[in-house]
Parts: structure tokens; sequence; C-alpha cells
């Protein structure tokens, strides 16, 4: 369970602003690891005199060192070298693959695996997750880049990716946190030892290594969006994702759906303590494999609070998707594919919405209130919950709203230490430490 504290958000909740510019919707932009540009390499953004300084430089517009906070703090710089560990072996020996380090499906989502024709002179496999596996391959907008006469528009048109879009970047960030059309971490994987997948983008954001600033030439040259548009766009294209990779999989012609897709801990817990209890949300009973619907529980929180009626709706539906899959697969994937499409709809909803001091309020009652319903009683649900409640509460400490107490402090504390231990998670504690966040 990743670990976050309140102040760590606030860097999130710092690009929130009074008034919005429409997010844009770059529709066609491709994501990095599938372009026709060829990617360069980590070193030719390496120059002490570009962006591999020890230190920030005083007075320009960028920091300077984003190379060096890159290769010594952030973990996407260490994601190739997780492949030439014991337990990547192991697992690559358990799935039959040869060698993790050389095997496509690892280096999909631990490396900057672009075709071998998009290679530039330097570039190297082993640097993992680098610089144009997120900002695209820099062979077009390299020079624009740093030539110094450039927009950034000019550096976007060629080919440098829209990182600071919400919604570009969750594409981006979900295409490995989770998988897309190309790839995807099966139930399979898993099974030989990968690790659970987590994600949720306003948190995530957060808590990578900064490598940029939110000052007066960022707001002058790129997109700035609010943190409650971040966090439900994240969760709408989380969803989205979800249910296309579940219509996609449907076909494979196996006994099983693809489980991965499920709630783990619907099946993965221990059958000597005696410790089920209804979730409201679901209307399922006891010994059912479900629908992993934590971002749903999430998007009808939001949109209650923004569009009551369609949050009640979205609500009835998720229970129609639950007792579906108990009965009829044909109805299933059909209630899967309207909840599909409605998630599509909502990306730009949210994009074009200005979530304010009331939403914030809202957001933060209901996500208190549904914990006190047990809705939370899965991990998913409540790992979702404390990251969205912790994001709220940000915003609510930028916006002048509410500023963060030791009280809250301590039971954000508590609930995150109740999400530690996946396999023996405490519900009690973390219901308990939500609780006691007082908001009035």
């Amino acid at each position: 369970m990743l670990k976050v504290k309140l102040n760590h958000l606030l860097i999130a909740a710092s690009v929130l602003v009074a008034t919005l510019s429409p997010l844009q919707l770059l529709a066609d932009t491709v994501l990095p690891q599938y372009s026709d540009d060829v990617h360069l390499g980590v070193t030719s953004c390496a120059g002490s005199t570009c962006h591999g300084a020890t230190s920030p430089w005083k007075g320009s517009t960028v920091l300077q060192n984003e190379y060096i906070t890159w290769d010594r703090y952030d973990p996407h710089s260490k994601a190739y070298s997780v492949l030439l560990n014991d337990v990547s072996k192991q697992m690559a020996k358990n799935l039959g693959i040869g060698k993790a380090h050389e095997a496509k499906i690892c280096l999909d989502c631990h490396a900057d695996n672009v075709a071998e024709k998009n290679r530039g002179r330097v570039f190297q496999i082993s640097d993992g997750v680098g610089c144009e596996a997120c900002h695209g391959g820099g062979e077009r907008w390299l020079g624009l880049h740093v030539s110094g006469v450039a927009s950034h528009q000019d550096n976007l048109d060629a080919g440098l990716y829209p990182t600071e879009d919400p919604v570009k970047r969750a594409e981006l960030c979900l295409s490995c946190h989770f998988g897309d059309d190309k790839k995807i971490v099966t139930h399979r994987i898993m099974g030989a030892g990968h690790p659970r997948l987590d994600f949720e983008l306003d948190t995530f954001t957060a808590t990578q290594p900064a490598h940029y600033e939110i000052d007066k030439d960022y707001y002058e040259r790129k997109i700035v969006s609010n943190g409650m548009q971040t966090w439900a766009i994240g969760q709408a294209l989380a969803l989205e994702k979800r249910f296309e990779a579940l219509l996609k999989m449907r076909e494979t012609g196996g006994i099983f759906p693809e489980l991965v897709l499920f709630d783990c801990q619907a099946c993965h817990h221990s059958l000597m303590t005696q410790k089920w209890q209804p979730r409201p949300g679901t209307g399922l009973g006891p010994g059912v494999v479900r629908f992993d619907d934590s971002n749903l529980l999430m998007l009808q929180i939001i949109l209650e609070s923004i569009d009551a009626t369609r949050g009640k709706a979205l609500q009835r539906k998720t229970i129609e998707l639950h007792k579906a899959s108990t009965t009829n697969s044909k109805e299933f994937y059909k209630v899967a594919q309207s909840l599909r499409d409605e998630a599509k709809e909502l990306v730009p909803m949210f994009s074009n919405y200005k979530f304010g001091k009331k939403d914030v309020e809202n957001l933060l009652r209901k996500l208190i209130k549904r914990t006190k319903e047990a809705e939370f009683f899965d991990y998913v649900g409540a790992e979702q919950a404390i990251m969205g409640i912790t994001s709220v509460l940000a915003a609510a400490d930028k916006m002048g709203l509410k500023k963060s107490t030791k009280q809250i402090q301590s039971s954000l504390d508590t609930a995150y230490q109740a999400l530690e231990n996946y396999d023996a998670w405490d519900y009690a504690k973390f219901k308990s430490a939500v609780e006691k966040i007082n908001f009035n």
C-alpha cells in the first residue's frame, strides 16, 4: 500500500486556481511507446547545462537538475534493474518466458521498450522508464526544446507528450499501472509472483519526486489542472480501461474471465477466519467473485456531489453489474459496456467542470459517510477511499476551506497503517480512523 501524508499531497493541490482554462483533450496524441519518433536516450537530456545539473539553477525557468532527481529518487529509473533480481528471475521461470530483462512482456512496462528502429545511437534499454518513456521520443522536438525560441505548443506539435494534461497523463500512467489494448498484467502474471498493482492519478502525481515547479512561467506555458479534476479524471479513465479490458477479454475461450479485473480478496483470504460482512453497494452474498468496483465507488461519490441524479443512477447500475455477474454473462457484459460508455462520457465532463469549495465539502462528507456504511469493507475500496480523502483534504487546505491539523494527520496516518498489510489489513482500524476526521 502506498504510504501518503497530507503534506505530500499539497504538492498536487498547489495547482488549484480560482479560474481554469478548459483542458485540452488531445485525442490524436499517441503514447510515447507506440509513436514513430526516435528515442534518443536518457543521456540526451543529462548534460550539465540541460537537465543534468547537480542542483537547481537560480533564475532559470526550469530546475535544470531533473535528470538527477529522476536517477537518484524516482523509482522509474530502477524499473529495469528490478528485472535482474531473484524474484523477477523466478517469475520469468514460472512463466516460461526466458530472461525477465529480455522478455517483451516485462520490458513493455519496466523500460522504454520502443521498436528497435526507433532507438537512437546512445539509447539504452537498461535506463528503465526514462525521460522519453513519458515525454515522447525527442527526435523532432529536442532541437526546438533546447533552442530557447520555440513555444511549448511548438514542442507538442513536434512530438513532445503533453504530460501536463491530466487526461493524457492518466492514459500514459495507466498504460503500465493497469494496462492498455497491447499489454496488461494478467492474473497469470500475478500468479507467477508479480506484485499487486494499484493506481490513483492525483496521489501518484503528488508522491512522484517532483522534477518541475508550478510557477508563473509554468502557468503561462502549460495547462494547469485542478487537483479535484485530476482525481476525478483518473478514476473515470481507470474505470474505462478496466471495462475495455473486460470486454476485450471475454472471448478468450477459457472457463473463467480474466480474474485480474476482479476483487482479489473475494477469493484470496483465509478460510479459517470468519470475517465476511455484506457490502450495501453490491447486493451480493458471501462466496461470490466480485468485479473490482473501487473506481465505480469513487465515481458514484464524485457524481453524487455534482449531479445527485446521475450519481444515484450510477449506484443502481453498479448493483445491476454485480447481480448480472451471478446470473447471466450476456447481461453482465451488456451492463459492463454501458458503464464503459458512461466512464467515457465522464472524462470530458470532469475536464470542463470547475470543482469548488462546495464540491470539496460534499466529497469529503460522502467519503466518510460511505466508510461508516461499510461500503469500503473491501481492501481495494478502502485504498481508493483513503487516497481520495487525502486528495480532498489537500484541496480544502489549499482553498483555505480547512487547515490540516495534527488530529487529521494522525487519523490519516492510522488509516494508511491499517492498509499496510494487504493480506491482513485492519478494516476496523481503518473505519475508526476515517470516522475521526473532523471537517466541521
